[in-house]
């Protein structure tokens, strides 16, 4: 059943002057961001609340949204972190018995806007040919000269900052400590089951705000570090490379995550870029290079390591992971250091767990 047939009336403008009109979802209002789109079949509510989607309108390919409902157990981080929601419909009406709210009064508390009743799949091939682009959802202003004015001003994805604005503001333990390793995470946007895999493998942590020095989170004498996943540009966050660049003298164990993952390299003086529309889904196929073994991957990024500049530095840095889809690189290791990376999600929220193997490599190169 999808909800209220008689809702208020949406439209979406996409910064290419593409206009769709629907019914408005969640709160009413305007919401902003870069349109991507994600091909999950299910897992809804982690990817509404992953930090990395900070800034970002999602699109979801699967037709139904809110048909399970919404739980606090699935949410990844404290708040929704998507910027508006567009999608085919938006069932309120939901089967799960363990299931604590509905998807509008969840959105309505969250203050999210969206935009349902549209055809969805035209919209995603539409960005998979021309690229991921600003856009506007509205449900109270529907005059496309004044959508334009305000979509003008939405700044581009490319160079932006945003990792700080989703990262924890002091910096907390998480877990049981003085039980086993520790790992200091630094927190770029990370999500709770990143947190979770540690702690299932008998972890401390000590999670630090985004622009925390090298000197702070050496203090607190951490066997390894962790670099998080996260929204925005990697390579206008200048703070967070140069403080991996001093981490990485400590010689102690660095793993990294998507964001995370695109920081290292930049810490090696290997360039970021952004992609054409990015890779976001639970099913995209990744080759181990180490292992000849492939697995089913999550995915969520719109930036990736610069392929060219990785195989002029093959001196430093080893290529350990590629996707079988685009050839893009999935995963890196420095050289002569205890340091590596994967642009995807191993934790797996939502997604197979085809990849977790990498948090026990990571307790691997803590024992040694």
């Amino acid at each position: 059943m999808v909800h209220n047939p008689q809702a208020n009336k949406a439209v979406l403008l996409l910064e290419d002057g593409t206009f769709y009109e629907g019914k408005a979802a969640g709160a009413a209002g305007e919401a902003t961001g870069e349109i991507c789109f994600n091909t999950s079949m299910t897992g809804y509510q982690e990817v509404f609340t992953d930090p990395s989607y900070f800034g970002q309108i999602m699109l979801t390919t699967n037709a139904h949204i809110g048909n399970y409902g919404t739980t606090q157990n699935d949410a990844e981080s404290e708040r929704v972190q998507i910027a508006g929601l567009v999608c085919k419909n938006f069932t309120n009406e939901y089967s799960r018995l363990t299931a604590d709210s509905d998807i509008q009064d969840y959105f309505e508390k969250e203050d999210i806007v969206g935009i349902y009743d549209v055809d969805t799949r035209s919209l995603v091939r539409h960005i998979r040919d021309k690229g991921a682009m600003n856009c506007i959802i509205s449900s109270v202003d529907f005059d496309i000269k004044s959508l334009k004015v305000k979509l003008n001003k939405v700044p581009s994805m490319d160079g932006l900052e945003l990792a700080s604005k989703v990262s924890t503001n002091a910096s907390y333990e998480y877990g049981k400590q003085n039980e086993g390793f520790k790992v200091a995470v630094l927190d770029f946007g990370t999500k709770k089951n990143i947190l979770d895999c540690f702690v299932e493998r008998k972890c401390s942590l000590k999670v630090f705000p985004a622009k925390s020095s090298a000197e702070e989170i050496r203090a607190y004498n951490p066997d390894g570090y962790f670099l998080s996943n996260g929204p925005g540009d990697p390579a206008a966050m200048g703070y967070a490379i140069e403080t991996v660049k001093d981490l990485l003298k400590d010689d102690k164990p660095i793993f990294g995550i998507c964001l995370g993952h695109q920081i290292l390299a930049l810490a090696n003086g290997i360039p970021t870029y952004k992609m054409h529309h990015g890779h976001r889904g639970i099913n995209h196929p990744v080759k181990n290079l180490l292992t000849g073994k492939c697995e089913i991957t999550s995915q969520n990024h719109g930036f990736g390591v610069s392929p060219k500049d990785v195989n002029d530095n093959l001196d430093k840095i080893e290529i350990t992971h590629q996707n079988l889809n685009d050839g893009t690189i999935e995963g890196i290791r420095v050289r002569g250091k205890d340091a590596f990376s994967v642009q995807y999600h191993p934790e797996s929220s939502p997604g197979p767990h085809d990849s977790r193997y990498l948090f026990d490599d990571f307790i691997q190169l803590l024992k040694k």
